[in-house]
C-alpha cells in the first residue's frame, strides 16, 4: 500500500456520491420541468374561467429550475476537478518511481495532456549553467511526437515563466493586451494557453507548456491550480533523474578512468606500492606482489611494517624525509623473505599529491636487482648481454643446457608489400623503427634477444643468462608492451607506414647453447620451443598476441585470453587451440551502481 491508497478509497466514496447526488437533481430538475409545464396548463384554464394562478408561484417554480441547473453544472465540474485529481494522484507516484529522465519526461507530459485536455504540450528544460531553453519532449494530444522542425511554441510566455517563476493563464493568447505584438502568439494563431513553471528549491529547472490553436478559454482556473500541484511533483521527480543521469555518468567516466590506469598500473614493469598518510598501504600493482612475494588482497590496508620485512632505519630516514620535506628519494635495501633469503631492492620514493597539490602519501617504485647480482657474480659483465643482444655472449663457450623456457617471435605484417614502395634508405630506417621497439620490450622485461630475422625477432626468457621463474610472465608481458608501444608508434607516422605485430609466445622445454665453428659462434635455442613460438606467430593476425596451452596455465590469473582453434597447425596434430590475449587482469572490484546511495 502507498500513501496515497486511503484519499484514494474515500474519493471514490465520494465520487459514488456525487453521481448519485447529480443523477438525483437531474431527475429533480425533471419534476420541476413537468410541474412548471402543468402549472402553465391549469393557469390557462383558470384564465379561461376568469381565475389566475397565486402570484408568483410560476416564478418561484422558475427560480428554482434555475438553482438546479446551477447547482447540477457545479457538481459536474465538481465531478471533473476530481476526476482530474484522481488521475493526479495516480500518475504523481508513477512519475517519482523512475529515475530515467526520458521516461520521467514523457510520464510527465503524458499526465499535462491527460488533465488538461490541450491540443499540444511542451517541456521546456533550462540548460545548465544557462538562460538557454531545451525541449526534449514534444506531445499532440494524440501522443504523437512533435519533431524538432515543427515546435509552434510561444517563446515569450515560456521565457516569462521561466524568468519570473510564475504560471501563466490566458483563454485567448491573440486578443491578451499583455503579448500584443509577439510575433510568435501572433504568427502561430495561439488561443488558449497553460503555463506553469517546474521549481525545485526555489529554482527554475523549466516549463511546463501547453495550448490549444482552435479553442479560446479551453484551460480554467482549476486547470491552472491543478497543473501548478503536479508540475510542483513533477520537477523534483526530472530533478531526480537528471541529477542521476549526471551521477550516472560521473560514475561511468570514473570507472573508464580506473581501469585505465589499473591497466597502466599493472603494466608497469616496477613495482609500485602506495601508502596513506598513516603508513597503511592503499594499493600496490602485479610487479609488487612478484617482488615482494605478498599478494594484494593481503597488503591491502596493513601498516607497510606489518605487511613488509622489516626495512633498516635509513629506509625509515629517507621516508620521512619524503613526508616532511616532499623531496624524491633513492635508496637500495636487503630484506630478508621468507623462503627466498636476502634480497636486493631499488627503491624510489615519491609524495603522492592530489589534484590541489596537497601530499596524501608516499608511492615507492620498486626493482628487484637480486637477479642481476646473481648474474654478475657468476658471469661477470654478461649482464649486459640482456640489454644489447647476444654479441657479448657469442665470445664465450657456452655449452648445451636444457631448459624450461619461453619464446617469444614476433613477426611485421605486410611488410614485404610495404617494402615495394620505399627505397632501401627510408626502407630501413622505418624498419629499424620496428625492430628497436620490439627489442626494448624484450629488454624491459629482461629477455634475450636471440635473432633477427629480416622482419621477425625472436626473444628468450629464462636462459642461462636471464633465469625467470616467471619467464612466461615476462613474455607475455613483453608482447603485450609492443602492443601498446606500437600504437603510441602509430600516433607519430603517416597512415601508409603503419604496421602491426603478429605476436606468438609458447613455453616448453629448449636445447640452449653456443652453435657454429671455432671462428664463428651464435647462441641458439633448439627444439619444439621456438617452432611453436613461431607457428603460433603464423596463425597470428596483426594486432594479436597467440599463446600456447602451456603458457596460458602459466599465466592465466594474470591476463584474460580467449581460446581459439588454430588456422593452420603445419605439421602438429596436437595443436588443437590457442589462445588469445585480450587484457591485464583487474585486480580491483567494479563500482556497483544499485549500490549507491541518492
Amino acid at each position: 500500500m502507498t500513501n496515497f491508497d486511503p484519499p484514494f478509497e474515500d474519493t471514490a466514496k465520494l465520487r459514488v456520491h456525487q453521481l448519485t447526488a447529480h443523477d438525483q437533481l437531474r431527475q429533480l430538475g425533471q419534476r420541476v420541468n413537468d410541474l412548471v409545464e402543468l402549472l402553465r396548463a391549469q393557469r390557462d384554464i383558470l384564465r379561461a374561467r376568469g381565475m389566475n394562478l397565486p402570484p408568483g408561484a410560476l416564478d418561484s417554480l422558475k427560480s428554482l429550475r434555475s438553482q438546479l441547473d446551477k447547482l447540477k453544472d457545479g457538481l459536474a465540474g465538481s465531478l471533473t476537478e476530481l476526476k482530474q485529481l484522481r488521475a493526479l494522484a495516480d500518475t504523481t507516484s508513477l512519475v517519482n518511481s523512475s529515475l530515467e529522465p526520458n521516461e520521467v519526461l514523457n510520464q510527465v507530459m503524458d499526465t499535462v495532456i491527460r488533465l488538461t485536455g490541450a491540443e499540444r504540450g511542451y517541456i521546456a528544460l533550462r540548460v545548465r549553467d544557462s538562460d538557454v531553453m531545451d525541449y526534449p519532449v514534444q506531445r499532440g494530444i494524440d501522443k504523437e511526437q512533435i519533431g524538432k522542425g515543427e515546435l509552434v511554441v510561444s517563446s515569450t510566455i515560456v521565457n516569462e515563466v521561466a524568468t519570473t517563476g510564475e504560471p501563466v493563464l490566458t483563454e485567448n493568447a491573440s486578443k491578451d493586451k499583455r503579448y500584443e505584438g509577439h510575433q510568435s502568439i501572433v504568427g502561430f494563431q495561439l488561443r488558449s494557453i497553460l503555463a506553469v513553471p517546474l521549481t525545485v528549491r526555489d529554482e527554475v529547472i523549466g516549463v511546463v507548456y501547453c495550448d490549444n490553436r482552435i479553442m479560446a478559454g479551453l484551460f480554467k482556473p482549476h486547470d491552472l491550480n491543478l497543473l501548478k500541484a503536479f508540475a510542483n511533483q513533477a520537477a523534483v521527480a526530472i530533478e531526480n533523474a537528471r541529477l542521476f543521469e549526471a551521477l550516472r555518468h560521473q560514475v561511468a567516466q570514473m570507472v573508464e578512468a580506473r581501469d585505465r590506469m589499473t591497466s597502466i598500473f599493472a603494466s608497469i614493469a616496477s613495482g609500485v606500492i602506495t601508502i596513506n598518510r598513516d603508513n597503511i598501504i592503499t594499493d600496490c600493482n602485479p610487479a609488487a606482489e612478484l617482488i615482494t612475494g605478498k599478494r594484494r588482497e593481503n597488503v591491502i590496508g596493513r601498516s607497510l611494517d606489518a605487511a613488509l620485512p622489516a626495512m633498516n632505519g635509513v629506509f625509515h630516514d629517507h621516508l620521512n624525509r619524503v613526508r616532511e620535506a616532499g623531496t624524491r628519494e633513492l635508496i637500495q635495501v636487503e630484506p630478508e623473505l621468507d623462503g627466498a633469503g636476502k634480497r636486493y631492492w631499488n627503491l624510489i620514493m615519491s609524495p603522492l599529491r592530489d589534484a590541489q597539490q596537497v601530499s596524501q602519501g608516499v608511492v615507492i617504485l620498486m626493482d628487484d636487482l637480486t637477479e642481476a647480482r646473481m648474474r654478475e657474480a657468476k658471469f661477470g659483465k654478461l649482464s649486459a648481454y640482456v640489454k644489447v643482444g647476444t654479441e657479448h655472449l657469442r665470445q664465450l663457450d657456452i655449452a648445451g643446457e636444457e631448459r624450461d623456457i619461453s619464446v617469444l617471435h614476433c613477426d611485421v605484417r605486410g611488410f614485404t608489400n610495404f617494402s615495394e614502395q620505399l627505397d632501401p634508405e627510408r626502407l630501413m630506417e622505418i624498419i629499424n623503427r620496428y625492430m628497436s621497439l620490439s627489442s626494448d620490450a624484450i629488454n624491459l622485461y629482461e629477455g634475450v634477444v636471440d635473432k633477427y630475422m629480416g622482419d621477425a625477432v625472436t626473444g628468450l626468457f629464462n636462459t642461462q643468462f636471464n633465469p625467470q621463474q616467471d619467464h612466461a610472465v615476462r613474455a607475455v608481458r613483453a608482447a603485450m608492451s609492443m602492443m601498446y608501444d606500437l600504437f603510441a608508434l602509430h600516433e607519430v607516422l603517416p597512415e601508409q607506414q603503419r604496421l602491426f605485430y603478429g605476436i606468438g609466445v609458447h613455453s616448453g622445454m629448449a636445447v640452449l647453447g653456443n652453435v657454429g665453428g671455432k671462428d664463428r659462434k651464435e647462441f641458439a635455442s633448439l627444439g619444439d620451443a621456438p617452432d611453436l613460438a613461431k607457428l603460433l606467430q603464423e596463425n597470428a593476425l596483426g594486432g594479436e598476441v597467440l599463446i600456447s596451452p602451456a603458457t596460458y596455465e602459466l599465466v592465466q590469473d594474470f591476463y584474460e585470453c580467449e581460446a581459439l582453434e588454430p588456422r593452420k597447425a603445419k605439421g602438429y596434430p596436437d595443436f588443437k587451440v590457442m589462445y588469445k590475449v585480450l587484457k591485464h587482469k583487474r585486480r580491483t572490484a567494479p563500482i556497483d551502481l544499485d549500490s549507491l546511495e541518492f
